[in-house]
């Protein structure tokens, strides 16, 4: 229907649990699907992992690698340098939950391996505008990107502490 892209959790790790989510042995089927349509499947790996949880998520991100998934929207710094020993060149994106608000933030991602970042829902025009600037002017070239709706959250993006206290996220 004229989407570019989908983006998708699967039944672990990701900020949409409890919504009815893709599994791994979906990804296959659903990821020849929406590239017979010229369309990318981004999936929703926006949460941070528990030392207890990594290797489920190492796991996890093997189905992921290996199902055809076009990126992994990612929260979780370690998850990012898991991805980068799992695959030299598996596209990572930057969550907006990672909390990115300035050029050296774009360049900490960009340094894991990120090669698009979301930009903080907090940041102003004004402000993604000067970060767009700095980090062309220190040569960090990687696409920025900014969420225009969803969820109002009451928090910091990637900060909720609401969610972790109910939740154990």
């Amino acid at each position: 229907n004229g989407a570019d892209a989908v983006y998708f959790g699967l039944s672990r790790f990701n900020a949409r649990l409890r919504a009815r989510n893709f599994t791994e042995r979906d990804l296959p089927e659903l990821m020849a699907y929406l590239h017979e349509r010229g369309v990318k499947g981004y999936v929703t790996f926006n949460t941070l992992v528990f030392s207890s949880e990594l290797a489920e998520a190492e796991d996890f991100l093997r189905a992921i690698i290996a199902g055809g998934v076009d990126a992994a929207i990612v929260q979780d710094v370690g998850i990012c340098r898991l991805i980068r020993r799992l695959s030299p060149d598996f596209p990572i994106h930057a969550s907006t939950q990672m909390s990115v608000t300035s050029e050296a933030g774009v360049a900490f991602a960009r340094e894991l391996g990120c090669s698009v970042v979301v930009l903080a829902r907090e940041c102003s025009l004004r402000e993604i505008a000067a970060i767009r600037e700095k980090t062309e002017a220190a040569g960090v070239e990687v696409p920025l990107e900014i969420f225009v709706h969803g969820a109002l959250c009451v928090a910091y993006s990637g900060q909720c502490l609401t969610s972790e206290s109910l939740g154990g996220r």
